[in-house]
């Protein structure tokens, strides 16, 4: 290994990550509360002890070199190494503390804070880090090792991860109470064709699913309405702009008041799978470990928990 590198200061790299984070340098000064120059210098020396530059301006905008993508990787590593210790220095002191920083497909964001709320009541020191993407996003995120874990309904098959199936995802086609649909007893996909059927973005695991689903059953919609996230598709559904195939979760409030009408699509629901998912051989945190085994072992309680979810008893 290059000696130069064992002079890198974890100072030098938490201001590296906060250019990296900001894309700008000002920025980066105000997070770490230094001025501009003092940026400056701690990339320069960096740039120093690599042999390469970091940083490139396009326009107005910075870029990171592919030595920047690098150097992030690994202090995404350091940092995630020394928030482990962490964790384990508290462990020996005889409770599970830390942050779980945990990714999920907007599929699962009404379920997931519920499903955590559960495991802090068996380790109440661990406070969670959560965000909410598409699925496009989480394969991004996954790549970039930017999580402890991430749920989604659709695992990758051409990448190395270990993956937990724990929970199902119903996908149903839901309608305004008023949709003449709703007075039906009977329906199948080809019935809903003559709608407008709300979609999401490109890039979301459940249009990929139910445009699949759709295509298998030879239900093919002429008009579609793309709207980027499904509370937006859930308030155009009630704004009665069309029908929609949603996670049942997304709508249980609206399906409960009955704002809302689960169509009986004798297609559906789709079944999808809810999945903990990280890359194989990445080191695990021992709160994304323990969170890892609640989601494998304690079946029973998430069960009963989604159930009581289900309900509206949460």
């Amino acid at each position: 290994m290059r000696k130069s590198l064992m002079r890198m200061t974890l100072r030098q790299l938490r201001v590296f990550r906060a250019v990296c984070d900001n894309h700008s340098y000002s920025r980066a000064a105000e997070q770490m509360a230094l001025t501009q120059p003092a940026v400056s210098l701690q990339i320069r020396q960096l740039e120093e002890l690599l042999g390469q530059p970091l940083f490139e301006y396009s326009g107005k905008k910075l870029y990171l070199t592919e030595a920047a993508e690098a150097l992030r990787r690994t202090s995404e590593d350091i940092f995630g190494r020394l928030e482990s210790l962490d964790m384990q220095l508290s462990t020996l002191q005889g409770s599970l503390q830390g942050r779980l920083k945990l990714a999920v497909e907007s599929s699962a964001m009404y379920f997931a804070p519920h499903l955590f709320a559960s495991f802090r009541q068996l380790h109440p020191e661990v406070s969670l880090q959560l965000v909410v993407v598409n699925h496009a996003q989480a394969i991004h995120r996954l790549n970039a090792n930017r999580d402890d874990l991430l749920l989604i309904s659709q695992v990758p098959t051409d990448m190395d991860l270990e993956f937990l199936p724990f929970l199902d995802n119903a996908i149903v086609a839901v309608a305004p109470a008023d949709h003449p649909l709703c007075s039906r007893a009977a329906l199948t996909l080809q019935d809903l064709t003559a709608w407008p059927l709300l979609i999401r973005e490109p890039g979301s695991g459940t249009r990929r699913a139910t445009e699949r689903y759709c295509d298998q059953k030879r239900a093919h919609f002429d008009q579609t309405m793309e709207l980027g996230s499904m509370e937006a598709q859930r308030e155009a559904v009630l704004a009665g702009l069309g029908l929609a195939l949603l996670p049942r979760h997304a709508v249980l409030r609206e399906l409960k008041i009955g704002a809302l009408r689960e169509l009986p699509v004798e297609e559906l629901p789709l079944m999808r799978s809810w999945c903990l998912v990280h890359p194989r051989g990445k080191y695990l945190s021992p709160v994304a470990q323990t969170f890892f085994a609640f989601a494998r072992t304690e079946r029973q309680r998430i069960n009963a928990l989604e159930r009581r979810f289900s309900a509206g008893e949460q």
